[in-house]
């Protein structure tokens, strides 16, 4: 059985997004299906050394190259990308939509792969959305006024349609269903990848500061990132004894104002360079603490995180910002394995965490 990932590994080339897309790639070899990387966004790349996008693709082809060969020995021949300029690397595109045609299988994870008539041609065509929110209100509404855009299909045209937003659909979530059935869905995590160590003294998160270039507004409610939220806990070092860090990236964090309030910062560059780069960072760490995006957040989506499943699957705690998500079991606490410092044996607690109001 023949399956198709695809992904955002060379056009974001960072560590995190590499567990993104390459977990689902991994996961899919695992269950026995023989598994091919697509990336094929009609966009623009990422290039870190520049700090900048462009149609210089260089960096992100030896990324995704680099990336995908540490994650599987198979995976390193089973690759196509193709940049905006038409120009593609990898396998070829003639045999790579051979490759599609006979697939059990299209996984268009993000749905940032345009579904090009050689990618129709996959009978089964699945979109996870992963940004719910900015997708429902931004990119799909664009696609139905625009759905050929660069010659694609849209995505309405894949055949079944999941969700990172748990809630979609149900009472209190502002999330437009747009007439699609969408079934609720949760990042995946390869176990053996994020082997636990013995804890950090810090908690961590990595996170970007206004990623949005401009805030969503949608039936006249403004929705925002982060930065619409974190003022709810900025003050939280001064509070406790606990020791916190942020690794951040993005335009305009305000890192002197928090390093006045107790917390350490860093560049998430530093600490995302590369897979293992990342990896290393969440398993020396004590446990994640962070807020979401308000969009997630203020339309009661029941999203968790993809990152907040890699600390988990460290062993470490995750202390984060409901977005509904809890909810959906009230009924029931979740058991958190808690690893004590020195590698002691872990102790089993169950434990809800919420943020107070502002």
């Amino acid at each position: 059985m023949k399956a198709v990932v695809t992904g955002m590994i060379a056009s974001y080339p960072v560590g995190g997004v590499v567990w993104d897309y390459g977990q689902y790639a991994l996961g899919l070899e695992r269950l026995g299906f023989e598994v091919y990387y697509l990336e094929d966004t009609g966009w623009q790349t990422y290039d870190p050394s520049k700090g900048q996008y462009g149609v210089d693709c260089a960096y992100g082809v030896r990324h995704l190259q680099q990336s995908l060969a540490a994650l599987s020995p198979t995976l390193a021949n089973r690759w196509h990308f193709r940049n905006m300029d038409g120009r593609t690397y990898g396998l070829g595109a003639k045999e790579f939509a051979e490759i599609v045609a006979g697939a059990e299988l299209f996984l268009n994870v993000s749905g940032g792969t345009l579904l090009r008539d050689e990618y129709v041609r996959c009978a089964r065509k699945v979109l996870i959305d992963t940004d719910p929110g900015w997708n429902h209100f931004r990119n799909y509404p664009r696609w139905d006024a625009n759905p050929n855009w660069h010659g694609s299909h849209g995505y309405r045209a894949h055949d079944h349609f999941f969700t990172y937003a748990e809630r979609m659909g149900r009472p209190g979530c502002a999330l437009p269903s747009l007439g699609l059935d969408w079934h609720a869905t949760r990042p995946p995590v390869v176990l053996e990848c994020w082997a636990p160590q013995p804890p950090g003294q810090v908690w961590t998160t990595v996170m970007t500061w206004k990623n949005f270039q401009e805030p969503i507004t949608h039936n006249g409610v403004v929705y925002g990132t982060k930065e619409m939220e974190f003022g709810r806990v900025e003050a939280l070092p001064r509070r406790t004894g606990a020791r916190f860090e942020l690794a951040v990236g993005g335009a305009g964090a305000p890192a002197e104002r928090w390093s006045s309030l107790g917390w350490s910062v860093v560049d998430s560059q530093s600490v995302s360079l590369t897979a293992d780069a990342y990896r290393s960072y969440i398993q020396s760490s004590r446990g994640e603490f962070s807020v979401a995006k308000n969009v997630y957040v203020a339309t009661g989506s029941g999203w968790f995180s993809c990152r907040s499943i890699c600390y988990l699957a460290s062993g470490r705690p995750v202390v984060v910002q409901d977005t509904g998500f809890f909810g959906l079991y009230s009924d029931r606490t979740w058991p958190v394995r808690l690893y004590e410092p020195g590698g002691g044996r872990p102790r089993h607690h169950r434990r809800r965490a919420r943020l107070p109001p502002p």
